[in-house]
């Protein structure tokens, strides 16, 4: 084993990068002459007998492979020499990493974040074909795919909210983004709203700020464009919002076992449901299963329109490149048929070649949204009333866990919770200590799986009632285990509620904060500005209209809310909802990572009223 004590935890992620980046059949190790290619091509000043001696020396499997670990060796026989810098910038540039070093003081020591060029090239056309007709954006969309053009165009915050807003519709009230005569106090504005809104559909953020958006800082500014991008593919990837899927239910399988499946599983079932039925091989995933590109022909071949249903007419998908020796160019043969459906986006033919999961599932995600090609079962003895949506409060808690970072990543509330490991990490969220030695973790064994993920629950309750000390009246691990809607949120929401009160008491000095505080606070804020409005409670009805979070936002930043868009008396329901949806993105844009919905305002829903103004407070106490 080759001592990987020289390289820092970064430099080890980006030499395994590299290394998984030349070794594209993914088998776990590279031939002796692409390390030949890449020495070559990095001016090492070694004639060819050394390069061949150096590698004969540290290759022990003698057949032309070189594993990670001898990579390594080599790797760290040349850090000292000066090509070390060349070397590694040869590896990233032949297999289209680009390496961006540090400028921060922390950072001079030379550290490196790598990011994707397959990966720009891929958002930018897809941030293109979105935003082409938006006249918000004419400054800078179309942007050139071969340049640097995106980490420039997200600097001022309108191309990520309008995104944002391309894939989970109304996030962010358009009269909130600041869009002409931008100032960088506007445009902090708009990183704020477009960072406080990621965080609100689930997105995680907690290592961006505004200033790396500013800066166009390429892996972070990818990185939060991946997680905007795959939450709009991923919408509609979800039993209750396309019953067709239900299709996909496998001979003795349950409609509660296929709605447990991630939108990444059911992708894959998707996959091959249409693969049998074209009388193919299945695959096990988007990568090096698909490398060859017969698999997708003959998806392609199955979803595209046979022109039996009225108004949509026939596209034959030629499947002639099949016959291409070449992988790449079958690969580009494919995709023209790909383009033929609209339908080319997010690969290359050099992606599908490399198997890179990320853009393939994204292709694959594009390509099931617009041509699914399942049709409801009409015969099958099915209960639909159990299909039913989450609801918002459910959407919001899932939303506030998703932007904490669990993992895994939360995509159905109960059943992902039912072995209580993202619990588990909201509990240390909320400083409450775990002991992971008590824990059971993944894989479970398939007898006697449940009995682990049960003994988790039991633990996780023993842990809220004695450590954290919530009320958990009348709940018991089972209960978690087997998604009890009323006792499991009733655990989550104490979970968030502790979770937003802790971040007040950071900002307060320790001293402990509770619902009377928090409307204390309000009003006297209220009253300080000049304002009229006053809150007795989270379920005071005046709050319906917005008009109290509204005045609270510009008592803490005077000015800010622009009253002529509003209506502030004898409201009608729609007119209260346009205030709300006002209210909330104003929040963000001033900094308030707010989770709640319009409509909970609307409604007066006190828990979610609660986090708002709490939200704001810790933004109010952070100007004193």
């Amino acid at each position: 084993m080759a001592s990987t004590a020289h390289f820092s935890e970064e430099e080890m992620a980006e030499l395994r990068e590299a290394f998984s980046k030349v070794d594209i059949s993914g088998n776990g190790f590279i031939h002796t002459n692409d390390l030949t290619d890449v020495l070559k091509a990095a001016n090492l000043p070694l004639p060819g007998y050394k390069a061949r001696e150096l590698i004969q020396n540290l290759t022990t499997t003698g057949d032309g492979r070189i594993s990670f670990d001898e990579f390594i060796s080599i790797f760290q026989s040349l850090k000292s020499d000066d090509v070390a810098k060349s070397f590694r910038k040869q590896i990233n540039k032949k297999e289209g990493i680009c390496a961006i070093g540090g400028t921060s003081e922390q950072s001079s020591a030379g550290t490196q974040h790598s990011y994707s060029e397959e990966e720009k090239y891929a958002f930018v056309n897809w941030i293109n074909k979105a935003l082409e007709k938006d006249p918000d954006c004419k400054h800078v969309v179309p942007m050139n795919p071969e340049t640097d053009d995106l980490f420039q165009a997200v600097g001022d915050g309108i191309v990520l909210c309008k995104m944002i807003n391309f894939s989970v519709p109304d996030t962010i009230d358009e009269r909130t983004i600041n869009k002409k005569k931008l100032t960088p106090f506007t445009i902090q504005e708009n990183l704020n709203l477009a960072l406080n809104s990621a965080s609100a559909i689930g997105c995680h953020v907690v290592n961006i700020g505004a200033e790396d958006l500013k800066e166009g800082k390429p892996y972070l500014v990818l990185g939060l464009l991946w997680q905007v991008i795959k939450i709009g593919l991923f919408a509609d990837i979800e039993i209750s919002r396309n019953e067709a899927l239900i299709a996909l239910l496998r001979e003795g399988e349950s409609l509660e076992d296929l709605m447990k499946l991630s939108p990444e599983e059911l992708l894959l079932r998707w996959a091959n449901y249409h693969l049998e039925n074209a009388g193919c091989n299945k695959v096990n995933n988007f990568s090096s299963d698909i490398k060859d590109s017969r698999a997708y022909y003959h998806l392609l071949n199955q979803v595209a329109p046979k022109g039996d249903e009225e108004g949509i007419p026939a596209i034959t998908i030629d499947m002639s490149g099949l016959r291409e020796k070449d992988d790449v160019q079958r690969a580009e043969c494919m995709l023209q048929q790909a383009e033929r459906l609209g339908c080319r986006q997010f690969v290359t033919a050099t992606d599908v070649v490399r198997g890179n999961p990320k853009l393939n599932l994204a292709f694959i995600a594009n390509l099931f949204n617009k041509y699914p090609a399942l049709h409801k079962p009409e015969n099958q003895d099915i209960d639909w009333s159990s299909i039913e949506g989450e609801t918002r409060e459910e959407r919001t808690f899932r939303n506030w866990m998703n932007s904490l970072g669990v993992n895994p990543r939360v995509n159905h509330l109960y059943s992902d919770l039912s072995d209580a490991l993202v619990i588990f990490q909201l509990y240390e969220k909320i400083k409450v200590p775990v002991d992971w030695n008590r824990v059971n973790k993944p894989p479970y064994p398939k007898l006697g799986g449940n009995m682990k993920k049960l003994e988790n629950c039991n633990y996780a309750v023993e842990l809220g009632k004695n450590q954290a000390k919530f009320s958990l009246v009348g709940i018991a691990g089972q209960d978690l285990n087997e998604g009890n809607r009323t006792l499991t949120l009733a655990l989550i929401w104490q979970l968030m509620r502790r979770y937003t009160l802790n971040i007040l008491e950071d900002i307060g000095g320790g001293e402990k904060v509770n619902d009377e505080i928090i409307v204390s606070w309000v009003n006297e804020t209220l009253t300080a500005a000049g304002k009229d409005s006053t809150i007795s409670s989270f379920k005071d009805s005046k709050i319906s209209t917005s008009m109290p979070v509204l005045d609270l936002i510009d008592a803490i930043q005077p000015g800010s809310i622009k009253y002529d868009l509003l209506k502030t008396e004898d409201l009608n329901d729609e007119e209260k909802l346009n205030n709300a949806k006002y209210a909330i993105s104003m929040a963000r844009k001033i900094g308030a990572r707010v989770y709640a919905l319009p409509e909970d305002l609307v409604e007066v829903k006190p828990k979610m009223v609660m986090t708002v103004f709490a939200c704001l407070m810790g933004k109010g106490m952070k100007k004193v």
